[in-house]
């Protein structure tokens, strides 16, 4: 064998070589540029993360009242224990989970029948559904301030006029039934978002099997129950996990109608650290129980989350 054979055999190998690692490294090069085109905007959103929750838990740590601005000694878990003991946590927490189940359930439930309702062709179909989705789009503030001097006031609200006209004595909501009050508009507020996203999952559903089912002799209870529900388990569960997330945080309509009251009756966990760090000017103890909130919604959402991937895999 030559010397120039040989040549063009190492030649060979290195061009083959070359050839096999050029992808690879072109795809590093690649992810390289990728990641440092990226890392700023990351770094941004975890400085914006990092910085506020750093200050929460340092907060959180030492006694740090307004009206002692002196008075900022190191106290450990002090501020976890009195939010924990106060008396307005075992309420506060107590009103948040039946407020979050009651407006999923109301929600789900009216969301599933208004969805089934409108998914028939009828005229004027379009208009009825802007028309229902539209409560969804108005501030929470704005929508509070409708129910309680519009609707549900007891002397020139629209249902005491109803109450009067039946000869009945109108109800003050706010002040005999103040969390039903509250489960009402805020219910009001969020069936839209779930008819949204039941009313475009209908859409997907096999007709030819609707039809299947009544030529062999189903009535509408039967498709409802075993064609129309089972195929809107998916979106259900996402309605669910959504809403619950952001049900935890409901401040807003608690504010401006009740402010809390009376006593304890509407206070939400999310009020509760509002009025601890705003009304009583804790701030260490609002710190305290700021963590404790995202830890308790961190849990829900992880068991929610857990729930519906389970769900999601089992259906598929």
């Amino acid at each position: 064998m030559s010397i120039t054979s040989l040549q063009a055999g190492v030649n060979t190998a290195s061009d083959m070589a070359t050839g096999s690692a050029g992808p690879k490294l072109q795809k590093r090069r690649r992810s390289r540029v990728g990641l440092a085109m990226v890392s700023p905007s990351v770094l941004a959103l975890l400085v914006w993360m990092a910085v506020p929750l750093a200050m929460t838990i340092y907060f959180s740590l030492i006694r740090y009242n307004l009206l002692y601005p002196g008075d900022n000694e190191f106290v450990g878990l002090e501020n976890f224990y009195y939010f924990l003991t106060d008396e307005g946590f075992v309420a506060g927490a107590f009103n948040t989970l039946w407020l979050v189940l009651s407006v999923l359930a109301i929600s789900v439930v009216a969301g599933v029948l208004i969805a089934v309702l409108v998914d028939t062709p009828f005229f004027g179909r379009g208009i009825v559904r802007v028309m229902l989705i539209s409560p969804f789009f108005i501030m929470p503030t704005v929508s509070a301030l409708v129910w309680k001097n519009l609707l549900l006031h007891p002397v020139s609200g629209v249902l005491a006029a109803v109450w009067r006209f039946f000869g009945a004595t109108p109800i003050d909501w706010f002040t005999d039934y103040p969390l039903q009050a509250i489960i009402l508009i805020v219910s009001w507020q969020w069936i839209p978002f779930a008819v949204l996203i039941l009313m475009t999952a209908m859409q997907s559903l096999d007709q030819e099997q609707k039809d299947a089912a009544r030529l062999d002799g189903a009535g509408p209870i039967a498709i409802f129950w075993h064609i129309t529900l089972p195929h809107l388990a998916r979106p259900i569960a996402v309605v669910i996990m959504i809403e619950t997330i952001f049900l935890l945080s409901i401040f807003a309509e608690i504010f401006t109608t009740t402010g809390g009251g009376p006593g304890y009756e509407t206070t939400n966990l999310a009020f509760l650290i509002y009025s601890q760090a705003l009304l009583q000017f804790d701030v260490g103890m609002a710190s305290a129980g700021g963590l404790i909130a995202v830890v308790i919604a961190n849990i829900a959402a992880f068991m929610l989350v857990r729930m519906i991937g389970k769900n999601l895999t089992d259906k598929a």
